[in-house]
């Protein structure tokens, strides 16, 4: 069996599928387990992104409020939730160990955003030929 060198570049496949493992079952338990934490009342959250650490026993969960508005709120009242959250990911998904959880706001839709704005600047249609 190969082994990774130190300076290979991204996840493996395990980190990949143990991360979308642990986001499946997020976006369900989200769904469906009342939190009790009143800044999450009434939220839709997506999740949209997981990255497992190498070992597996820890994970990154990016997400953000369905529409959009505060994101620093509900992530950290998801940080605060994040004990309960992994009590009840280690009933759902069958792991060695059940990941520590740490939330993170996805930046990736306010940067698609600032591209689309870009692409559709008079400056930038110009030089595109439309």
């Amino acid at each position: 069996m190969a082994h990774r060198s130190s300076r290979a570049k991204g996840p493996s496949q395990r980190q990949l599928r143990a991360g979308e493992l642990i986001r499946h079952a997020l976006v369900e338990i989200l769904q469906r387990e009342d939190l009790r934490e009143p800044a999450l009342e009434g939220v839709s959250i997506t999740v949209s992104e997981v990255r497992a650490s190498p070992d597996l026993k820890q994970a990154t969960v990016f997400c953000a409020p369905l529409g959009g508005g505060h994101e620093a709120e509900v992530t950290a009242a998801l940080n605060r939730v994040a004990p309960h959250l992994r009590r009840l990911l280690g009933r759902k998904i069958e792991m060695r160990y059940t990941p520590a959880l740490k939330f993170r706001a996805d930046e990736s839709f306010a940067e698609a955003e600032r591209i689309d704005a870009l692409l559709a600047s008079p400056k930038v249609r110009r030089d595109l030929g439309e």
